[in-house]
């Protein structure tokens, strides 16, 4: 599930944004914006260090940015977004949860995925690294304020300017990760991906918590 949420411990290398780390972010941010829908293939996994347990699953994401717009769908749910509403897929349950988009610091908004470092941090240019032939810039951000997470790391392709991969750490020691596999800018959809159609889900429950 795409949203997570820490408890912000500042080092004194946060002390004041890094300029480097804010130039990278402002191209990423104005690549991003350019587009309409973009699609991605995506790795999900979760570390939790204590009990040296891991999850891993993928998913696809649908993003219209501009007008927080979204569709995430995972092995075992489904979370579309009309900007408003929030409809959560049980799929094994055959249930439909209906809620109000969650506007709150710890929430991850999907449709706000690529442009999370936008509002509320701090961040620092770590150096680059490489992969194959690909090099990737890295950052780090910590939350300005008191949350459930104390640090992101991103990972940014150089050339592209766009996000890789990104590392949520939690207070408790827990890791979340996400790998983008591939990346479609202004992927053609119909605007009806971004709603819930009772009728292409025959027999599920809705349950209506607004």
């Amino acid at each position: 599930m795409l949203l997570i949420v820490g408890l912000l411990m500042v080092g004194s290398s946060f002390a004041q944004s890094d300029a480097k780390a804010k130039s990278i972010l402002a191209e990423v941010s104005k690549k991003f914006r350019s587009y309409d829908v973009v699609k991605a293939d995506f790795t999900y996994s979760y570390t939790n260090q204590q009990a040296n347990t891991k999850e891993s699953q993928s998913g696809t994401l649908y993003v219209k940015s501009k007008l927080n717009k979204f569709k995430v769908v995972l092995p075992s749910q489904e979370l579309i977004s009309d900007g408003k509403s929030q409809w959560t897929y049980l799929k094994e349950d055959k249930e439909v949860q209906i809620s109000e988009i969650d506007n709150s610091a710890d929430a991850l908004n999907p449709a706000k995925i690529f442009t999370i470092y936008e509002k509320g941090f701090k961040y620092v240019f770590t150096g680059e690294s490489k992969i194959g032939t690909q090099v990737y810039q890295n950052i780090e951000l910590a939350p300005l304020t008191t949350r459930s997470f104390s640090k992101i790391k991103l990972s940014i392709h150089k050339q592209n300017k766009q996000i890789a991969s990104f590392m949520i750490y939690d207070k408790n020691g827990n890791i979340y990760t996400y790998t983008v596999k591939s990346f479609t800018p202004n992927v053609k959809v119909s605007d009806a991906v971004f709603a819930f159609n009772a009728s292409k889900y025959p027999g599920v429950e809705v349950v209506d918590l607004r």
